[in-house]
């Protein structure tokens, strides 16, 4: 019944992204520049501060919003790392995901809101995010590529399309769960729609809001390591370079690298959801 292809998607496909390539290169290099100079922002900064200052600073971080455990620990993660040999390949990565979490939040936040007061708009975002979330990551790749380029701000661009879902949907759903009473009293007050908004349903959903920044900095921090596939740099390079040299010496190392920096924003990310929660 199924032996031969009747619908050619993969031709069409590939005959938009062509298109798109030839006729509108300009747009894409337009979308590219803002996302290259944050990334050069951050990696230039991170990589000429002292490990010192960095490392007191994620401790500060971890203290302030958890308490001296995380801190300690913090601390002791970001030593290995160092001491592994992969600081400044760390830094380039805590760039890509700073970078690519900062987009996500500046677009996510706002369409979540959106999405979360007007339910036409939610139904018409719904599958988008299901087709974001559901497709497998390495299939963002080509495209970016053909539309980018291969590097840092490629790898930077698919993390932001792969990790942009959690905040969306979770910042709706904190906005959905506010509870309809508060803002009848609210607007009872005389509070406006923007009032009501931002002094009311955003303050109330920032734990959910926060849990999706936490699920967003994860992807994040999965999805900028696969684009070392497509030339981005950081602690990718060396796990993809143990792979492709069967060095599994090196590719151990690097994993936990990524393994520690994982657990320290994630702790922290986690921190900062729970103690606005309180």
């Amino acid at each position: 019944m199924f032996a031969e292809k009747i619908i050619p998607l993969d031709t069409w496909v590939s005959s938009l992204v062509n298109w798109l390539v030839e006729n509108h290169r300009g747009f894409f290099q337009l979308l590219k520049w803002p996302v290259d100079k944050t990334l050069m922002g951050f990696d230039t900064g991170l990589n000429a501060l002292s490990p010192v200052v960095i490392i007191l600073v994620i401790a500060l971080l971890a203290w302030r919003f958890s308490g001296k455990g995380l801190a300690i620990f913090s601390i002791a993660g970001m030593v290995v790392i160092g001491l592994l040999g992969f600081w400044e390949d760390t830094m380039t990565t805590l760039a890509m995901v700073l970078s690519s979490v900062l987009f996500c939040t500046m677009v996510g936040i706002p369409l979540g809101i959106a999405a979360g007061q007007n339910d036409r708009f939610h139904k018409i975002l719904r599958p988008f995010l299901d087709a974001m979330q559901t497709t497998p990551s390495f299939v963002y790749l080509v495209p970016i590529v053909m539309l980018f380029s291969v590097g840092n701000v490629a790898g930077v661009l698919a993390t932001i399309i792969f990790c942009m879902p959690p905040i969306i949907r979770l910042t709706s759903l904190g906005i959905r769960q506010v509870d309809p009473e508060l803002i009848e009293a609210a607007q009872a007050f005389g509070g406006n729609s923007w009032q009501v908004l931002l002094k009311v349903q955003v303050p109330l959903a920032m734990p959910t809001i926060l849990a999706g920044l936490n699920q967003t900095i994860m992807m994040a921090l999965a999805m900028v390591v696969i684009a070392a596939l497509i030339g981005a740099g950081g602690l990718g390079s060396p796990v993809v370079l143990g792979l492709n040299t069967l060095d599994i010496g090196l590719a151990v190392t690097a994993g936990l690298s990524i393994v520690l920096l994982a657990m320290v924003l994630d702790r922290i990310s986690q921190s900062m959801a729970g103690k606005n929660n309180r």
